[in-house]
């Protein structure tokens, strides 16, 4: 448990000091007796067997033995000199090398005496050896609290040349625990321990750093694994249930005209179960008295958008305004392009506030927003300036959220006096287990159900060597009137990396689909805002056959008639990058194809990716395997990472224990809000003593 003691700096150890310590901070972040207590293994080292030197194979292994050493001699060798000890047991004999620090090893060497040796076992010269072996007289190995399974503790190589060993750490974590006389305050409650039959958390700590046994050392880490996760999942939550008591939003009591006329004259398609469901979780949000803080997962295709103005049009019933912020011009021109046919018959006012708009019309925009006749508005981080005045915003929705920084988002809380509520939408599935731990405090949704009528599409990889029958194959679905994207990972060519460029591609596309008889348009990020709008609307309206793209078009571009995708250096591409680029085909009711190209030269990370996009269309498997390969930090990006530094849990093998504490947090908190309950004590007072030292998983979605 964190208290005063745990607080003590590290330079206040027995066997720290100065010079030690300014290391350990440095090299391993560890400031406090705290920070020392949370360096867990990294593995452990089975110590539980004792081999006979004549029991010894030639295969490099490490081993413990016990014996004694009969002579010490010093050998001069063509660098310098090595030390040599002959060491004995019953069964025979072996030599122990050291070729570094020969006096003070000479000097402390004891002849006769028995001593436990470990280390790597090499056969030179018809003779076994170990050089450099971990040693310890056999009597100080049996009083000692070190365990027959040994920890191996992080380090740097830079702490192994200052002499700080993993055998210096396991020495400061035993000084550890008999200055702390091993009494650690429990953190969880007595009904928790029962019920899950934990270990104490003294036991769990003594048992992960000094484990007699596997069987114990197990069910230490399961301990803390849930203890970790519990807290992380109980802060989360309870910030969840903070927010909807203390943030007041607008109650919209009334489902009225626009949604009914939408929802019974002019829905373009009837919705499947699941955006049934999901409008309905949204409904119940906006009729309480607190803000929406919901995160909308849904699959490309899934049907987001419909549900985003459904959710927007019920606002507007109540006399409030909307908004929609997308990352990207493209996408923001086409969502509004897409809600202003959907609202064509109701007579709702809206809006596009882009980079690129004009001065007269973002007048016209400022003052229809602030007198309240402008009802939705639709734009980029452009909705973000403060010259945006809303008369009364009462619904934003934020497309692709993870692509806008918190303080960002931030800012659309702050264009009332009450925070509008708020729906994130993403079209990257989010592995489950990732999406309770980063997001944990929001309400989730998800769509996880495809319209009706959609095809899956066809996923195919193929190598560069069958460039033509894919270039064959590009001609037989023009001449069935369809759309090919090709895509590729650079704008230009890169010295460092052996991949297509979209440049070099784009001529031999060329070469191959001549004019007259074939058009093509390109679209890459370094094209101004105006060139790549005529370059989309061309190849929107069926001008162009082609379109050579860099990933611009990950997101949102939306033209059913497109039915071909071809991702050129696909081993360039991440998984959900992928994915997404694959959702762009099979918008339409045609067959869709995704034809994934690249060299032979292919690590197995790139394969089991290509393997996977075959096999599977199914966003959130795709998501599962992404966070298997990536981890959870590079997943979410540096600044959604920090509620992952996990001490002792890992998100990817331990989602059943983190699926468990938070069922457990989620019925804690449902009984006892405050953890007011004497049973909930222990699990109060370690809440406030983790807030109050060191917030670490304080986190705004």
């Amino acid at each position: 448990m964190i208290s005063n003691f745990f607080q003590t700096p590290i330079d206040y150890l027995k066997g720290v000091g100065p010079s030690r310590a300014d290391l350990l901070k440095k090299e391993l972040g560890i400031h406090t007796f705290q920070d020392l207590l949370n360096l867990f293994p990294n593995r452990y080292l089975d110590r539980t067997q004792y081999y006979k030197i004549d029991q010894l194979q030639k295969t490099n292994t490490e081993v413990q033995i016990i014996g004694n050493i009969i002579h010490i001699n010093t050998v001069q060798q063509k660098r310098g000199k090595r030390l040599v000890a002959i060491f004995q047991d019953e069964s025979g004999k072996m030599e122990l090398v050291w070729f570094r620090a020969h006096k003070w090893i000479k000097d402390n060497l004891i002849l006769g005496e028995s001593y436990v040796i470990f280390g790597k076992v090499n056969w030179y010269n018809g003779i076994y050896s170990m050089p450099h072996p971990e040693m310890e007289l056999q009597t100080e190995h049996e009083k000692s609290l070190r365990s027959a399974m040994q920890p191996i503790y992080p380090s740097t190589e830079k702490l192994v040349s200052k002499g700080i060993t993993n055998r210096v750490i396991n020495n400061l974590m035993e000084q550890l625990f008999l200055e702390s006389k091993n009494s650690f305050s429990e953190t969880l409650s007595k009904p928790l321990l029962e019920q899950l039959k934990l270990l104490t958390k003294s036991d769990a700590l003594f048992n992960v750093y000094f484990p007699k046994n596997l069987k114990l050392l197990a069910r230490a880490q399961y301990r803390l694994k849930f203890e970790e996760l519990f807290y992380i999942q109980l802060q989360l939550l309870r910030k969840n249930l903070l927010h909807k008591a203390k943030i007041k939003g607008y109650p919209f009591t009334k489902v009225g005209h626009f949604f009914n006329t939408f929802f019974n004259e002019y829905l373009p398609f009837e919705l499947t179960n699941a955006q049934k469901r999901v409008i309905k979780e949204i409904r119940n949000d906006l009729g309480s008295k607190a803000q929406m803080n919901r995160l909308l997962q849904g699959d490309v295709g899934s049907g987001k958008t419909i549900v985003a103005l459904m959710s927007m049009l019920i606002a507007i019933d109540n006399g409030f305004q909307a908004c929609l912020m997308a990352p990207t011009e493209i996408l923001s021109v086409q969502h509004f392009n897409r809600l202003k046919l959907l609202c064509n018959n109701l007579n709702i006012s809206i809006s596009l506030l882009t980079g690129s708009t004009n001065t007269s019309s973002r007048k016209k925009i400022h003052k229809s927003l602030e007198n309240g006749e402008l009802q939705i508005l639709i734009g980029t981080h452009a909705l973000l300036e403060d010259t945006v005045k809303f008369k009364n915003l009462g619904f934003a929705v934020i497309d692709e959220q993870h692509r806008f920084g918190v303080a960002q988002r931030s800012k659309l809380w702050h264009k009332n006096d009450y925070p509008p509520h708020v729906l994130v939408m993403t079209a990257t599935p989010i592995p489950r287990t990732l999406a309770m731990s980063v997001y944990g405090d929001l309400d989730i949704s998800i769509i996880d159900e495809l319209p009706p009528g959609r095809k899956e599409v066809k996923t195919v990889h193929r190598y560069d060597s069958n460039r033509l029958k894919v270039f064959r194959f590009i001609k037989d679905e023009i001449s069935k009137g369809r759309q090919v994207y090709i895509v590729y990972p650079l704008i230009q060519e890169s010295e460092a990396l052996d991949y297509k460029d979209l440049m070099d591609g784009y001529e031999s596309i060329s070469r191959e689909f001549q004019l007259p008889d074939y058009q093509i348009s390109i679209v890459h990020g370094k094209m101004k805002s105006k060139d790549k709008e005529f370059e989309m609307d061309r190849f929107k309206k069926g001008e162009t056959q082609i379109m050579v793209a860099t990933t611009v078009i990950e997101v949102g571009v939306d033209i059913p008639n497109a039915s071909v995708m071809i991702i050129e250096s696909a081993e360039r591409f991440g998984l959900s990058q992928l994915h997404q680029l694959r959702g762009r085909v099979g918008r339409g009711a045609d067959q869709s194809y995704c034809i994934l190209m690249t060299s032979h030269k292919l690590t197995f990370d790139a394969r089991t990716r290509l393997e996977t996009m075959v096999k599977t269309s199914d966003g959130f498997e795709i998501a599962e395997v992404d966070l298997r390969l990536r981890g959870p930090g590079d997943l979410m990006g540096t600044q959604q990472s920090g509620v992952l530094n996990l001490r002792i849990a890992d998100i990817i093998k331990d989602h059943e224990i983190l699926k468990l504490a938070r069922s457990y947090a989620l019925e804690i908190l449902k009984n006892d809000p405050s953890l007011s309950l004497p049973e909930n004590l222990p699990i109060k007072n370690t809440y406030i003593q983790l807030t109050k030292y060191k917030n670490i998983w304080n986190y705004i979605s």
